[in-house]
């Protein structure tokens, strides 16, 4: 709640708190494959901002693992992945989804499938930005999009946070996250003088402050003029032994040997700030994770509520352990409880329309478009924020919708990849315009979202802003009070002696 700057769900918290470890053993047990400590028991390192080592840990691999043991859990239970359909439309009639339309991306078939029950859980939209963690073709804004289409209320978009550390060469690859394990395990942050700077910062924390701070820092150090050769500040753990690095951090000691031929167990890493997540997101209750459509739910990343205004190392793994379950869980026993399996011919056949307004000849291609997209949320709507960036962004933002008009999309021998890229495009314009739109609201400075104009964070933080489609396509912006403060909030907030107290007990 803390590190959330009080913008987090207390329920949310709560429930993540205490269901956390089960869950973690649970996956552990399904082959997640967690560093033990001789005694069996899973190890825990620690991440920013973190009181103690509360991380746990498969290398600096961990979501891998996860995914790796819960598409192998899918297969035992023979629950079939169909990897191949690109989601277009969530079909929804009278505040009631039933279901989604689909095309194959390699042959153009579509599916109409019908459900009772229809878990969105298509992540974020940090890969709009130029210098982004996710990878080439996801993030890319599509929950959002589905989501506002079918009638839900977003909110939080501006709240995305910047890793501290994305590699900075090369180009092609300008971005991929060096994980926070790297700090984790003691390394360094170094400017372009040769001096360790995080005492400016943070002074007991240093290079284990929290993510928007060591993002933050980054930041300043590279615009105020200490940057290394190549935009950025060095990450060191060559202080470490090489059996050590290997040990703890393989991935990242493969990842710079086989992209720069560097040997991070000898020289530091050129690192820089890089989009990396979506704290805001759909609006869903936080313990069914329903949506406010009828027999959609929404799971993950695409979600707001648990991370308020930063998240903390390691709880997006935990989040969507969690939340996954618990909406996979309702979904099913709404599923189990329907007698009658309502479709509506009308909104199939609109969906269908839809895909084919994007199968004509055009004068443009969307990669540029996308690339450009990128651009205008990095240079507008990136690290650092004001009105004027932000109009601007948004100005250039309406001329590339215009441009969604003229689009060329042709479908030939090697698939449907235009189609999917001019769908992508059109969801990423989306999500643009609301993070923007939602940056112009939140006059203030407050954890991962940052303005030049407005550099104080507001006391009394009573309001938030939700954001929702209005039939012609344009975006409202509505002012939405906050939950009220719980118990746990009031003892944050109010009682610091009290958490100090908590502290020693829990030491004892």
């Amino acid at each position: 709640m803390i590190e959330g700057y009080n913008l987090a769900e207390p329920r949310m918290v709560e429930l993540m708190a205490k269901e956390a470890p089960d869950l973690v053993e649970e996956i552990d047990q399904w082959g997640a494959n967690f560093a033990k400590l001789e005694n069996g028991k899973i190890d825990q390192r620690y991440f920013g901002a973190h009181t103690y080592r509360r991380t746990c840990y498969s290398g600096d691999y961990t979501g891998r693992s996860i995914l790796n043991a819960l598409i192998n859990k899918a297969n035992e239970l023979e629950i079939p992945i169909y990897d191949s359909q690109y989601v277009t439309e969530l079909l929804v009639h009278n505040n009631l989804c039933f279901g989604a339309m689909t095309f194959n991306i390699n042959n153009g078939e579509r599916t109409v499938y019908l459900a009772d029950s229809t878990i969105l859980a298509a992540g974020g939209h940090t890969r709009i930005w130029r210098k982004s963690s996710s990878r080439r073709n996801e993030n890319t804004g599509d929950a959002f999009y589905l989501a506002l289409k079918a009638g839900c209320t977003i909110k939080d978009m501006e709240l995305v946070q910047f890793h501290p550390t994305g590699m900075v060469v090369p180009e092609k690859i300008a971005g991929t996250l060096v994980t926070e394990a790297v700090r984790g395990e003691g390394g360094h942050l170094i400017n372009g003088k040769g001096e360790r700077y995080m005492s400016k910062y943070d002074k007991e924390r240093l290079e284990l402050s929290t993510r928007d701070r060591v993002a933050m820092a980054n930041y300043l150090e590279i615009a105020e003029g200490r940057a290394t050769k190549n935009g950025g500040v060095y990450l060191d753990i060559s202080h470490r032994s090489k059996e050590f690095i290997i040990d703890k951090l393989p991935r990242m000691y493969r990842q710079f040997l086989d992209t720069l031929m560097l040997d991070i167990s000898k020289q530091p890493m050129e690192v820089a700030p890089t989009a990396h997540y979506s704290m805001g997101g759909v609006i869903v209750d936080p313990d069914t994770h329903k949506t406010e459509v009828e027999g959609l739910y929404a799971a993950g990343e695409c979600t707001a509520g648990l991370h308020g205004a930063n998240r903390l190392g390691g709880n997006s793994l935990a989040e969507i352990l969690i939340f996954g379950k618990r909406a996979g869980q309702h979904a099913s026993q709404r599923s189990l409880s329907m007698d009658v399996q309502y479709r509506s011919i009308k909104v199939i056949d609109a969906a269908h329309k839809k895909i084919d307004s994007f199968l004509k000849n055009g004068d443009e291609v969307a990669r540029p478009l996308q690339r450009e997209l990128r651009n205008i949320m990095w240079e507008n709507c990136g690290v650092v924020r004001s009105e004027e960036k932000l109009d601007e962004g948004l100005r250039r933002i309406q001329k590339l919708k215009k441009s969604l008009q003229l689009l060329d999309v042709r479908p030939d021998s090697e698939g449907f990849e235009d189609l999917v890229l001019a769908f992508d495009l059109e969801g990423s314009i989306m999500a643009a315009e609301s993070t923007i739109l939602g940056a112009k609201e939140r006059k203030e400075s407050r954890g991962a979202h940052q303005r030049s104009d407005f550099t104080e964070t507001e006391k009394n933080h009573e309001v938030n802003y939700t954001l929702s489609l209005n039939p012609d396509g344009s975006i409202d912006v509505k002012p939405r009070a906050l939950t009220p403060l719980s118990d746990v909030q009031k003892l944050l907030i109010d009682s610091t002696k009290e958490i100090d107290d908590f502290k020693g007990m829990l030491l004892e």
